[in-house]
């Protein structure tokens, strides 16, 4: 049986679980290598693996050894999921909202840069990407063609502060960043559209030196990550007040 003896570890399993349940890593994803665990988590690494070995106890992730190997997500969420979460974000909570409007403006800031510096060849990819998120498969192709978008649109604004400055707030809220959360299977499909409705409205704004309209575009858009986040702290929470901690 994995060992839960010190809070250290606790608090890392109850930070990864969260990771998973929200969909930071969705299922299949691999989790990063311990040592970049420990850097991205500011702990140690004996401590990332005693926590790694509870998301396994848990049936949460499975080990693939060799070439390609690491943890792997199995599924997003098991009853022993939800008193985590909920302790986790109801600890968090202030601190992800104060983070997640700083980041929100951030988006904006970039966005409005975008639209004021972009170039031929910005442009160009912007509306690669875009395509792309477009054609992906719902889920982890979709959350990676996301990032992408979004890395191309910071690009586009030609101010490596303003990127480098709204990566270091998204790693404070997913430790898989650039990848945001990506939220559960009954809300995804919803949510993925309407990312792609947002996505459309915020290439072309930006495509066409809109500015004021790509700042504001952006800063909506970023409420996302703060929605699905609070879906998920609601769910933990009902959960862990019900008996056995089950909905």
């Amino acid at each position: 049986m994995p060992k839960e003896s010190t809070p250290l570890v606790a608090q890392i399993s109850d930070r990864l679980i969260t990771a998973i349940a929200t969909g930071e890593f969705l299922p299949g994803s691999r989790l990063p290598a311990e040592r970049d665990l420990a850097g991205l988590l500011h702990v140690g690494r004996t401590s990332v693996r005693a926590a790694l070995a509870v998301l396994h106890e848990r049936g949460l992730i499975e080990t693939q050894r060799g070439r390609g190997g690491g943890s792997f997500v199995r599924v997003q969420w098991t009853p022993d999921s939800h008193a985590a979460v909920a302790r986790t974000l109801q600890s968090r909570w202030s601190d992800i909202q104060d983070r997640l409007e700083a980041m929100r403006r951030l988006h904006g800031a970039i966005a409005r840069a975008a639209a004021e510096s972009r170039s031929d060849d910005d442009v160009a990819l912007l509306q690669r990407r875009l395509d792309e998120y477009r054609d992906a498969a719902s889920g982890r192709g979709k959350q990676i063609a996301d990032a992408s978008l979004h890395l191309a649109i910071s690009d586009a604004a030609k101010n490596g502060t303003l990127k480098s400055m709204l990566l270091t707030l998204e790693q404070e809220i997913s430790i898989g960043a650039p990848l945001h959360v990506w939220g559960e299977p009954d809300g995804m499909l919803a949510a993925e559209d309407r990312g792609l409705r947002e996505h459309e409205l915020l290439v072309a704004a930006i495509v066409e030196g809109r500015a004021d309209d790509a700042d504001e575009i952006a800063r909506e858009h970023a409420r996302i990550d703060l929605e699905l986040l609070e879906v998920a702290r609601q769910r933990a929470e009902r959960a862990a007040a019900a008996p056995e901690g089950r909905e």
